[in-house]
């Protein structure tokens, strides 16, 4: 049966691989990049995959919240409910360490844009959909104030802390949704795969693609993620893990949801200048 998945960050690494493999199944597939040349060169790519192939797209700076607010206007204006949505876009090493609101990039891609996002796409999602969150094995204790921008990182603490903020608010959105809503669920999908951004971060050229593309789409679609609501699988030992200890910490996870609810409503304002 078709699907329509929305996939974000999605014209080159795991979240490429996963299209091409969504589209040859015949899902409904939705690329999101913040490049239109990008994501239009990807249109073309994916549509000689099959002559049936189905794509979209949508074009968004996550690291500008006024760009993630008027991707989700167009989600809803324009793109039809949604079976799953996909949070692969993500930030290592940057230029521009900056964003909005004098964010860290590595919090406002990794961590705070799809949270805006997911929460957004709630109401839009089918029955049994989906919302999977890419995480990482790379996962450190979340310092508040790096959180709101007040204290710089080096670029593998703010990647470790921005992926352990994604897998403690993943948990709790998967949770909240009890046995109706939709799965929310966290994924590492294999330390050191080949993607640019394992090349700019350590010079390596990694790991097949095709490991981590498998198993977002095995979290997608298959069976065995039916009722991963809130969990964290780790494709490095392939199986559900523990994360980090601070994801199972409640107190913990809700200072981190307050933080990141608190940074989107200052951002918000300032930008609407109220």
């Amino acid at each position: 049966m078709e699907k329509v998945i929305l996939i974000t960050g999605a014209t080159d690494g795991i979240g490429f691989e996963t299209a091409q493999m969504l589209v040859k199944q015949n899902h409904y597939v939705i690329i999101h990049g913040r490049s239109s040349e990008k994501v239009n060169a990807v249109l073309d790519k994916l549509k000689t995959l099959t002559p049936s192939a189905k794509v979209d797209s949508i074009v968004a700076d996550l690291s500008d919240l006024s760009s993630v607010k008027q991707m989700i206007k167009e989600i809803n204006d324009r793109i039809e409910p949604l079976d799953v949505l996909i949070n692969n876009a993500g930030v290592y090493t940057t230029s521009i360490t900056k964003g909005s609101g004098n964010l860290d990039v590595r919090f406002l891609v990794n961590t705070i844009a799809p949270y805006m996002l997911s929460k957004a796409v709630l109401p839009k999602l089918k029955p049994k959909g989906r919302i999977v969150n890419l995480s990482s094995a790379a996962q450190a204790a979340v310092n508040l104030s790096a959180l709101e921008g007040t204290l710089s990182l080096n670029d593998s603490d703010a990647y470790a802390q921005s992926k352990l903020a994604l897998t403690m608010w993943s948990r709790a959105l998967g949770l909240q949704q009890n046995e109706t809503g939709p799965v929310v669920v966290s994924v590492n999908p294999k330390s050191f795969l080949g993607s640019k951004m394992v090349k700019e971060a350590y010079g390596m050229n990694g790991g097949d693609l095709s490991l981590g593309a498998d198993i977002l789409v095995r979290a997608a679609l298959s069976d065995e993620f039916s009722n991963a609501r809130g969990l964290y699988y780790d494709n490095d030992i392939e199986h559900f893990a523990q994360p980090h200890s601070d994801a199972l910490n409640d107190e913990k996870v809700k200072q981190v949801i307050a933080k990141i609810e608190e940074i989107i409503d200052y951002v918000m304002r300032i930008q609407l200048d109220i």
